[in-house]
């Protein structure tokens, strides 16, 4: 009787209630040989296990260490292989966080890679990545289209640098 009542009253049971939309991501670590396959979001609420996973899984693999991750930069890729119609593909990951001693010694082993004395790597808020089966070419045009922070294409080393920083590119 009270079901009928709340219905007609335009109330739902917890079982009528759509769940929140589900943000998942999946991933391949180039470095480590690991996988991951996590929803990080769901509706407007983040999953605070599943950042954690993502921040243990981006660490800087040179040395262990871990940062927390912005999880905008999840929403951006999301974003970005939801506009490539791969939403479910994974996604390969060369580089996520990098301590400050990592970034020197990329950025002084060799100093035509490009790695930035201040990259956002070190703030947790970028990552190296390409997407199996889709051109980095393409993959940089994506990112650019949603105009989130910044865009880095490195064609002769074969990965999209994202970031959310501010809009630019190189």
């Amino acid at each position: 009787m009270l079901f009928l009542l709340l219905a007609m009253l335009g109330h739902t049971t917890a079982s009528t209630v759509p769940s929140p939309h589900e943000y998942r991501l999946r991933f391949f670590h180039t470095h480590t040989g690991e996988r991951l396959d996590v929803v990080y979001r769901r509706g407007d609420q983040y999953v605070p296990e599943a950042l954690d996973k993502l921040d243990h899984f981006l660490r800087d693999h040179r040395t262990g260490d871990v940062r927390h991750f912005d999880p905008h930069l999840f929403d951006l890729l999301h974003d970005l292989t939801a506009a490539l119609g791969d939403s479910g593909g994974e996604i390969d990951v060369i580089c996520g966080y990098r301590t400050p001693r990592s970034n020197e010694f990329l950025r002084t082993r060799n100093p035509h890679t490009g790695v930035a004395q201040h990259s956002l790597h070190m703030q947790a808020e970028a990552i190296d990545i390409r997407l199996p089966g889709i051109a980095i070419s393409e993959l940089r045009d994506a990112a650019l289209r949603l105009h989130r922070g910044g865009v880095g294409y490195y064609r002769s080393l074969d990965f999209v640098h994202v970031d959310v920083g501010r809009v630019r590119h190189w």
